[in-house]
This record gives structure tokens, sequence and C-alpha cells, in this order.
């Protein structure tokens, strides 16, 4: 499925919604009325999950760390790497998570 058949009149529409919202209360109020909370938690790992990817961290630290799977890690890692670049624009906002806690 290309971009262009994603982009309809009602998704530029929620695009325009995201876009116009300018505080993270406003953001989570949307989540809140638009998401499961099981999609927002969805959402929040695999950004963790970039995070860690970008900052270097291996597959397993990652498992430990977020409780992804294997098979979200390896999605999120090729959308990091060869996706339309979302995730490395919002990583350059917010920076990489280098670490985790430390090991026992």
């Amino acid at each position: 499925m290309s971009s262009e058949s994603i982009r309809t009149p009602e998704v530029e529409s929620l695009l325009e919604a995201f876009a116009g919202l300018d505080d993270p209360d406003g953001v989570f109020a949307f989540l809140l009325d638009v998401c499961t909370i099981r999609e927002i938690q969805d959402m929040a790992q695999r950004l963790a999950v970039a995070r860690m990817l970008a900052g270097g961290i291996h597959y397993p630290e990652i498992q430990r760390a977020t409780g992804a799977s294997p098979t979200t890690i390896s999605r999120v890692s090729r959308c990091v790497h060869y996706g339309a670049g979302g995730y490395r624009r919002v990583i350059e906002r917010l920076g990489t998570i280098e670490r985790t806690v430390e090991h026992e």
C-alpha cells in the first residue's frame, strides 16, 4: 500500500489535528479519545524501542527493558533504518535512550 493511498482526506484531517496540538496534555487527551489504552501503550513501547535501537542497544536488552517481542523490535528496526523517516525525526528531537537500568 503506497503512502498516497493512505493519505485520504480523513487522514489529512487527523494529521492536521495532531500538528495543531502544541502541548503534551492536549495530545494525551486527544489520544485518549481516539485510541484505546493498549494502542497508546503499544505506540509508546515502539518509540522506546526505536530510541534504544538508535542508541546502539542490542535486541535482548531492549526486550528485557521494554517487554517488546523480538518481532516488534525487528519491525521497529526496519522502520528506523528503512522507513519513511518518522522515527528518525522524532529521535532527533527527543534523543536516544542509550542505556537502561543497571545490570545486576
